[in-house]
């Protein structure tokens, strides 16, 4: 710890964090491990990011800002430039900025938390099959009718799109699994 500069508490204080947001578990007078990736936990998670992730997508398209909509277009014209093979790492990076952009335009800080906690749950679960699903790219430009929904105001739409993209992302998972 001294050398990295950090004391225990912000260490300690991290660690809780991380425990709440059951990314580590926590075993007294044994320590702390990174959770396991429980794919049992697949059902429970579309579950709730379908119900959170489609309101997120509607609150998205009613609330976004004229600042919030150029982010958008932004992220529209990087999915168009998507042609053949583009490495794993910038299509997950490209889905992260995607919907943390869309968590942020709903203007609500607390879902917009809830929703980063529970996309990188579902990101953990995607890291374990991303060998074997196939069509990642085709995943990431599904985005583009979503945040045309969000952009064009139309938050049925956007609620539709995001639907869609939920239950693909379960599919995907448990056919590769």
């Amino acid at each position: 710890m001294a050398k990295l500069g950090f004391g225990r508490t912000p260490i300690r204080e991290a660690l809780r964090s991380l425990a709440n947001e059951k990314l580590v578990e926590v075993y007294p007078r044994r320590g702390m491990f990174v959770s396991s990736v429980d794919v049992q936990n697949l059902s429970a998670l579309s579950e709730i990011r379908a119900v959170l992730e489609i309101k997120a997508a509607e609150l998205a398209a009613e609330r976004s800002t004229p600042a919030d909509h150029v982010i958008t277009k932004a992220l529209i014209t990087e999915i168009t430039a998507i042609k053949g093979d583009v490495d794993m790492a910038t299509l997950i990076g490209l889905d992260q900025r995607i919907h943390h952009h869309i968590y942020q335009c709903t203007h609500n800080d607390f879902l917009a938390s809830a929703l980063d906690n529970y996309y990188a749950h579902a990101l953990r679960i995607w890291f374990l099959a991303l060998d074997r699903v196939a069509g990642l790219a085709e995943a990431i430009i599904e985005h583009r009718a979503l945040l045309e929904a969000i952009s064009s105001s139309d938050s049925k739409a956007a609620g539709k799109a995001m639907r869609d993209h939920v239950e693909g992302f379960e599919t995907s998972i448990r056919k590769s699994l």
